[in-house]
């Protein structure tokens, strides 16, 4: 996936981008902030560094989520796009549902597990 150019946007077709090389990672995120910014019980994002993607259609819009967080978002359509942080400064995290192929993404991680729901996530077994 080193030479690959990923591609996506958002629902409507306004906002569109590529991410070049390697993705950083691909994990879930069960924060209680993921799940209100994407109305879903966790969020998977595909990471790169920021210098990797391009928008070459439009560009987000921008939401201030919480301190040092930046939640991009397609202004027209409403369809959450990004996640940008000062805990992860220079890096873009995309949402797998705004890629062309989100199948070609498999998480390999999970984050924020304490504030997962129940039936979101299977805790691993105390010793």
């Amino acid at each position: 996936m080193s030479d690959a150019v990923h591609k996506g946007g958002c629902r409507c077709g306004k906002v569109r981008f590529e991410a070049s090389g390697a993705p950083k990672f691909v994990g879930n995120c069960h924060c209680a902030s993921c799940r209100k910014a994407t109305g879903s019980a966790y969020a998977t994002f595909v990471g790169f560094n920021a210098p990797q993607v391009t928008w070459v259609a439009g560009a987000p819009a921008y939401y201030a989520s919480s301190p040092g967080v930046s939640r991009g978002f397609c202004a027209e359509c409403g369809a959450p796009l990004t996640y940008a942080g000062e805990n992860w400064a220079g890096e873009t995290h995309i949402l797998i549902g705004a890629f062309d192929s989100p199948e070609n993404y498999a998480p390999t991680g999970e984050v924020f597990t304490d504030e997962a729901l129940a039936f979101a996530y299977e805790r691993p077994a105390k010793a």
